[in-house]
């Protein structure tokens, strides 16, 4: 398992496979190159390196795959949309004892759950205020989830605490993208082409979130907060809470500087999917938004295993504040 002298000298290295990069060994070091015209992007010495993180199509050699094993360095290769494909090195899927406690708890924590809800909805909060807008609807929102941010602190059921967040998350949106003539959020359902947005940058979120995850060794399909239901990875529901709130300002933003528009869907059976044309753009910013905070992603999932491994006090959990 990684030490904290690992977290603060070695660095996730994501290689993004959609940008005609390769990866070789040169020297003892790892070797990011340019393949069209074969010059060094960058260079690492392997004892650098805290996990390697290979996005897209990517050739890995075998002197890699040897050089990775040595040094300890978890090899994860994803699809374009973070999707694992496939794992190698040291995911700690052995950690018994991670699981064992996950295992006695199967109905969650109610602690940590209102810890994980409460952080989202003052995220939510500050994307508000990010915005400065005043209008009745974004006042009306910025009471609303101030008011239930109170409340969280004394739930005494999941219910209750569902029925905060879910209020909270209503007048949250509707204030939001207020601009972009907001309807309802139904996930999946691609009922309009932000709801359609929110579904691709949330994918891609909730696949990265698994990645670190797997990399302590949890076992994804256990949650605090998200019950167990079939087929579900729980625990990748609850960690991705918080961090929600860079797919919803990266879509705002990107919205209106015009970077996402209406015409990049098309209509099909009442549902909009994203053109082919358009679905590397899309890739490509919810990646940059995701990677841009990959440390704090990080460190938060690691805070998390060890409080949960600990059994520590509530207060001493992570949070993820967004800036």
């Amino acid at each position: 398992m990684f030490t904290h002298k690992d977290i603060e000298n070695r660095s996730l290295f994501v290689i993004n496979g959609l940008e005609k990069q390769r990866l070789k060994v040169s020297a003892g070091r790892l070797m990011l190159e340019n393949e069209e015209t074969g010059k060094a992007i960058t260079k690492l010495p392997f004892p650098k390196i805290l996990s390697l993180l290979v996005v897209g199509h990517t050739t890995i050699t075998t002197a890699l795959i040897e050089h990775c094993n040595k040094h300890g360095i978890p090899i994860v290769v994803m699809k374009p949309n973070f999707r694992p494909v496939f794992y190698f090195g040291n995911m700690a899927e052995a950690n018994f004892l991670l699981r064992k406690k996950q295992y006695t708890q199967p109905k969650g924590v109610l602690e940590i759950a209102q810890t994980i809800v409460f952080n989202k909805l003052n995220n939510q909060l500050v994307l508000l205020s990010k915005t400065r807008e005043k209008s009745e609807i974004f006042n009306k929102a910025k009471n609303t989830i101030q008011y239930n941010l109170e409340k969280i602190k004394n739930v005494n059921d999941y219910r209750e605490l569902m029925g905060l967040e879910g209020t909270a998350a209503k007048i949250y949106f509707q204030a939001y993208f207020e601009f972009a003539n907001w309807n309802l959020r139904l996930p999946r359902v691609k009922v309009d082409t932000i709801n359609a947005t929110l579904d691709i940058g949330y994918t891609m979120l909730f696949n990265y979130i698994e990645c670190m995850t797997r990399l302590f060794g949890f076992d994804p399909y256990i949650g605090v907060y998200h019950q167990l239901w079939f087929r579900r990875k729980s625990l990748v529901c609850d960690l991705m809470e918080p961090f929600r709130c860079i797919i919803e300002h990266q879509i705002r933003k990107s919205l209106k500087y015009g970077t996402f528009k209406t015409s990049d869907f098309e209509l099909i059976k009442n549902a909009y999917y994203l053109k082919s044309e358009y679905r590397k753009n899309y890739t490509k910013v919810f990646f940059e938004a995701i990677i841009e905070h990959k440390s704090s992603i990080y460190k938060y999932i690691q805070s998390y295993y060890r409080c949960f491994m600990g059994q520590k006090n509530i207060v001493e959990y992570p949070k993820f504040n967004y800036e």
